[in-house]
């Protein structure tokens, strides 16, 4: 039986379509990840699985449960299996294999796990979130700016399981570039978890420089000439985003901080200075959201200020005006009255008198709010 016969029966995938098929999709390596952007051809939630013998791909030669037991017979190389949002009966058969926890196998199905590590016996358990900017024309109030997705990794002392949730974040490119390095590759499954957070350490720096376009885009229109009529909402929407890039970078301190610092059986000393440099990036993602935080509450503050200050001028431009309108409407009110004996009531030029009483008083209160701003 092939490999990928094997995988078809640990996953419990009988019914998916004839073994020429998938033996021959099997052996055919791929160029890039095989569920990206939607589920593997092989009709399954398994992307790839390859051994890895001093750094080198394997031929592939047996079934899947025999390339395990050469591996732990020999001492020598690992099998990395790489699966897409796995079921529990897809799931079942593989964690049988590696003898995973059960704990953990349910935080790998269910997915939406907050960022962390654990230890299980000899098998390292650990959870990144993937992020990835949204392209958009516009900033606007409903605009998507981050989405989130979600990497489950198994790491014993010879297998690794990926398990990837979300429709961006694929490994295959990554698996390519770590094929490229043998000599990182020899250094075992702890490669391939380095290499993993690497990636998404990195996609968190990416993300977070073209949020930061959109802030300072932001920003702009609210200093603008005519800021006070910005809408609020993009501010809001961005803090919204934000708060979600915050909830994958923020919680993942630790783990890699434990993976740099701390021994671990399956992680080998050598790794654990690069895990130094993901951590000095994760800070730096960090110390970014931080400040962009601060600055949209600044933001926030400033166009509630210009709105304020806005409404005050409206205010004073329409007392103005009611003021210079209080006069004739106070004048004409008093000369309105059905009086018979009134002064000027009946006299030729008490017309023209009061028009020009009227006009010369509107146009001092007129050039007075106009000195004082008001006008």
């Amino acid at each position: 039986m092939s490999m990928a016969g094997n995988l078809r029966r640990v996953t419990g995938l009988d019914k998916v379509g004839g073994l020429r098929k998938v033996a021959r999709l099997a052996r055919r390596r791929p160029r890039v990840d095989l569920s990206h952007p939607a589920r593997s051809p092989l009709g399954s939630s398994v992307v790839n699985c390859v051994t890895y013998r001093d750094g080198a791909r394997v031929p592939e030669s047996g079934d899947l449960v025999d390339a395990v037991e050469r591996v732990r017979k020999t001492g020598h190389g690992f099998v990395w299996l790489g699966l897409h949002e796995p079921t529990d009966q897809e799931f079942a058969g593989i964690a049988e294999l590696f003898d995973l926890h059960p704990l953990a196998v349910e935080d790998a199905i269910e997915a939406h796990q907050r960022p962390k590590m654990e230890r299980y016996g000899e098998t390292l358990f650990a959870v990144f979130k993937t992020v990835c900017y949204v392209e958009h024309e516009e900033l606007t109030a409903t605009s998507e700016v981050v989405n989130t997705g979600e990497i489950m990794v198994f790491v014993g002392p010879d297998f690794v399981v990926t398990v990837r949730h979300g429709r961006h974040g694929s490994l295959g490119p990554l698996r390519e570039e770590l094929e490229s390095r043998p000599q990182q590759l020899a250094k075992g499954p702890a490669a391939v978890l380095h290499a993993i957070a690497d990636h998404v350490v990195d996609d968190y720096l990416t993300v977070t420089d073209s949020v930061q376009a959109d802030i300072d885009q932001v920003e702009t229109d609210v200093f603008a000439e005519n800021g006070a009529r910005a809408d609020p909402g993009r501010i809001y929407q961005l803090k919204r985003e934000l708060l979600e890039l915050k909830r994958a970078v923020v919680p993942l301190g630790r783990p890699v901080e434990d993976l740099a610092t701390r021994p671990i059986r399956v992680v080998d000393p050598e790794i654990q200075a690069y895990f130094r440099d993901v951590l000095d990036h994760l800070m730096r993602a960090k110390e970014q959201i931080a400040s962009f935080d601060e600055l949209l509450n600044s933001i926030l503050q400033a166009h509630l200020a210009q709105v304020t200050v806005a409404q005050n001028e409206d205010m004073r431009k329409i007392t103005a005006w009611a003021a210079v309108i209080a006069v004739p409407t106070m004048v004409c009110g008093v000369y309105g009255m059905n009086f018979d004996h009134m002064p000027e009531l009946h006299w030729r030029f008490g017309y023209p008198l009061v028009i020009g009483l009227i006009s010369a008083a509107c146009l001092a209160l007129y050039r007075g709010f106009r000195r004082n701003g008001w006008l």
